[in-house]
């Protein structure tokens, strides 16, 4: 059984869903309030008519509720209250409903309005929409009219490329290449297929090489493993034949010592004994001295003449070889021989060590190199300062001569007219800024400050920032309040490119030929990061400046489109309208 809804209940008059509804005796239900506000307005004709088949009625009918028909409708009204999804913050709102909205399940191209499941049915079942264009629901349908003429985008205008209404092209751009916006998609629909089979190819390519550089990470990680431990075990056994050869001197020397200590001690015994019996005789030969006996006397003077002791202490010669000094110092000669060994193989360690790297893409050179490291950047609102006015998508940055009304935030410039982009930028980026007048085209951490009339909160002149000022052809690199005057390149450009090499701590700024769109460098910086950086924009007086679109240079504008169009499935009602591909694809 076909679903009921209760908006198929509608009042013929009011056109909402009815109330109180009556009943006119030719059989049509009205709203009371309805059909009794067009038989008011009757009453000086006295003729009163069914506003739908026009029957008359004389007198005036009295009209009675249609009490079957209203509890049918308060019966549905619950029901629809329970099944009904009500749109919520994320949603888009149906455009017919009316009281609570209900989320909008499609969007009608022609008629320019979003549909809940209800009030989509017509489209179905009546032929009157059978022409018209579904698509999944959006909040973007009014991009879809012309600004200036109020009518539908219907043709493209691949002069100016971009989409314009029939009446454009008797207006502004009479006598432009115009086609159909439709036949416009179906081009760029094959060209966004070619690219996407190009990507696919890129990305299996890619893919192949990341399994290669993972490999090749996991076999430098192994090897370095491996190094350190086999590095490890050489320096332990180092150590321990160190140790061991302090042990063997150390032996040597206690031998020596107690060689050397033994036989003095014997000798030192020796003299002590010769010192002892020497005195023992010097006392005799006192006593005899004393003796009144001249034959006891001359019996015992020659015996006590001749000297105790031994003849091989008759004399002791001191070496003067004694001292362990010459030792010490050819311990000493030692250390500074292995440490200026080992100073010089240290060096020559550590070159080899730094001379193993992975393999990595080189550094970019030329344009075409750079744009491999091609970043799609936007600013940040919050950090605009009043002085600026941001546009196109919050690519480009003006300076004005009022102050713009825009809401207090604490990340805001509140002095200095400068602007922070919103993209954190690591690894390998490279993006492209066309300026006039006068501007600063910087980098800075998250962290620079935004308040206060201090210089400390200007691109280039704290250690949060690098900025590049340039002027009529002249340049001049800013940090940390330090400039650096850079020559002037051969031709003049308005248009600089910047590259960041993040994990290198480089950062690189180039200048960009209008014609040929080849590099000339200007000055390259390396340093130690130790954040995410962002890019930065300061303007002065007269001065404006761009973030150029480099996916259009690489033909990549197109890949942003692929995942909406793809996630449609690209059925009837489906896939998303031509405008919405064409407009992704120029802007």
């Amino acid at each position: 059984m076909a679903s009921v809804s209760v908006d198929q209940f509608s009042c013929p008059v009011c056109l909402d869903v009815l109330n109180n509804p009556v009943t006119t005796p030719c059989g049509h239900s009205f709203c009371l309030v309805c059909i009794n506000g067009c038989w008011d307005q009757e009453d000086l004709k006295g003729e009163y008519s069914c506003p739908q088949c026009r029957r008359s009625f004389t007198p005036r009918p009295v009209l009675s509720k249609n009490v079957m028909l209203a509890e049918m409708m308060e019966k549905l009204k619950k029901t629809e209250l329970h099944t009904a999804s009500p749109a919520g913050p994320g949603d888009v709102e149906c455009d017919v409903c009316t009281g609570r909205k209900l989320r909008a399940v499609q969007s009608c191209l022609v008629c320019l309005a979003s549909f809940c499941e209800t009030h989509l049915q017509p489209h179905y079942q009546s032929p009157a929409f059978k022409k018209h264009k579904l698509v999944k629901a959006s909040r973007r349908l009014q991009e879809q009219i012309c600004s200036q003429h109020e009518q539908r985008l219907q043709v493209y205008c691949r002069t100016d490329q971009q989409c314009i209404c029939m009446l454009c092209t008797m207006d502004d751009h009479k006598g432009h290449d115009t086609v159909p916006a439709a036949a416009e998609r179906a081009e760029k629909q094959k060209k966004l297929m070619e690219t996407k089979t190009q990507f696919q190819q890129r990305i299996q390519e890619r893919k192949k090489e990341v399994e290669q550089l993972r490999k090749a990470v996991e076999s430098h990680k192994s090897s370095a493993q491996t190094a350190v431990e086999n590095t490890e075990k050489i320096f332990t056994e180092l150590i321990s034949s160190i140790k061991q050869r302090h042990s063997e001197i150390s032996e040597l020397i206690r031998a020596q010592e107690e060689a050397a200590v033994s036989r003095a001690e014997g000798a030192l015994r020796r003299l002590e004994q010769e010192i002892s019996k020497l005195r023992r005789r010097n006392t005799e030969l006192e006593q005899l001295s004393l003796t009144e006996d001249h034959i006891h006397f001359l019996q015992s003077f020659q015996p006590l003449l001749v000297p105790p002791g031994s003849a091989g202490l008759t004399s002791i010669i001191f070496s003067p070889n004694n001292s362990f000094k010459e030792v010490l110092n050819s311990v000493s000669h030692l250390r500074e021989k292995v440490e200026q060994l080992c100073e010089e193989e240290f060096r020559k360690i550590s070159s080899r060590v730094k001379k193993i790297q992975m393999i990595l893409p080189p550094e970019p050179k030329t344009r075409p190199e750079f744009l491999e490291y091609a970043v799609d950047l936007t600013l940040d609102p919050n950090t605009v300062n009043r002085g600026l006015c941001l546009s196109e998508r919050n690519r480009k940055v003006e300076y004005v001569w009022e102050e713009l009304p825009y809401p207090d935030h604490p990340d805001r410039f509140n002095r200095w007219t400068q602007v922070l982009g919103v993209e954190s930028l690591t690894g390998r980026c490279y993006w492209e800024v066309q300026w006039s007048g006068k501007a600063d085209i910087s980098v800075s951490y998250r962290g620079i400050r935004r308040k206060g009339v201090s210089k400390d909160c200007d691109f280039g002149y704290n250690n949060q920032s690098w900025s590049l000022y340039c002027f009529d052809n002249r340049y001049t690199f800013w940090h940390n309040k330090q400039s650096t005057v850079l020559p002037a390149p051969p031709s003049p450009s308005n248009r600089v490119g910047v590259y960041l090499d993040w994990g290198s701590g480089t950062l690189s700024f180039n200048t960009i030929s209008p014609d040929t769109h080849t590099l000339t460098h200007l000055h390259t910086l390396t340093t130690t990061f130790t954040e995410p950086l962002y890019a930065g924009i300061g303007l002065y007086e007269n001065s404006s400046a761009s973030l150029c679109n480099l996916y259009r240079d690489r033909q990549r504008k197109l890949l942003l489109c692929v995942p909406d169009v793809f996630q449609s499935g690209l059925t009837t009602s489906g896939a998303p309208h031509w405008a919405d591909i064409v407009q992704s694809s120029v802007s």
